[in-house]
């Protein structure tokens, strides 16, 4: 008697196993707030492949901001595209924009509150600058980032740090970079570039109220109460 050919098995992809009310899309509209990372990239994700593929991209990354910050090349996953991979990053850096949104302009009042609005940098893999742009009453008119990369005085150009509070209309600068190292402690590099900023915001009448650098963890240093670069 003859053997029946053995057919071929698919496993079903995971969304397909599971009853509507555990799909990410259904979770997330019932109660979003309680539904996990990989929830909710997986509804970003959509399709039939949308829980392993984020899975995998969690597996890869270790963390959102990690992914928030990789190129939509590195998110090549079985299921993740160029344009799911761009609308990830999107939906991150939209998220990112909501914690820096408040009913009022927040006030810096003292180094911590200035460190506490760039407190994101202490992530960054790389170094990064940013300047925080004040008005006459110290309230925050816009955070901008300078540069990517390595920071120092090779490499800046003192226009490109200036250029926002010109085009603003600002009294004042507050400066921060990151060590990825997490070693707050000042660089001759770092004293030197503050000296540099402080001397060019005199003559073009902007303040350097601070340079401020921050790291894992929540760390952060001021150069300006260490007294580094600002005599």
């Amino acid at each position: 008697m003859a053997t029946q050919p053995t057919l071929p098995t698919y496993e079903l992809p995971q969304v397909k196993r599971l009853p509507v009310s555990e799909k990410p899309a259904t979770r997330a509209m019932a109660d979003v707030a309680h539904c996990s990372n990989a929830e909710l990239l997986a509804v970003l994700i959509g399709g039939n492949l949308q829980i392993e593929a984020a899975g995998d991209l969690l597996t890869r990354f270790g963390s959102l901001q990690s992914i928030h910050h990789a190129h939509p090349f590195e998110m090549s996953v079985n299921g993740v595209g160029d344009a799911t991979a761009t609308r990830i990053k999107a939906a991150l850096e939209l998220g990112k924009r909501m914690t820096m949104e408040k009913p009022e302009r927040p006030v810096i009042n003292s180094p911590a509150d200035a460190a506490a609005l760039v407190m994101d940098m202490g992530l960054f893999e790389h170094e990064h600058l940013k300047v925080i742009v004040l008005d006459r009453r110290n309230k925050v008119m816009d955070i901008v980032e300078i540069y990517r990369g390595s920071v120092s005085s090779s490499q800046i150009r003192i226009a490109e740090v200036f250029r926002p509070a010109i085009r603003m209309n600002a009294s004042g600068i507050i400066i921060a970079h990151n060590h990825p190292s997490s070693d707050i402690s000042p660089s001759p590099d770092d004293v030197a570039v503050t000296r540099a900023f402080v001397s060019a915001g005199k003559m073009m009448d902007i303040d350097i109220l601070d340079h401020l650098i921050i790291c894992a963890g929540g760390k952060w240093t001021s150069l300006k109460e260490r007294g580094l670069g600002f005599s």
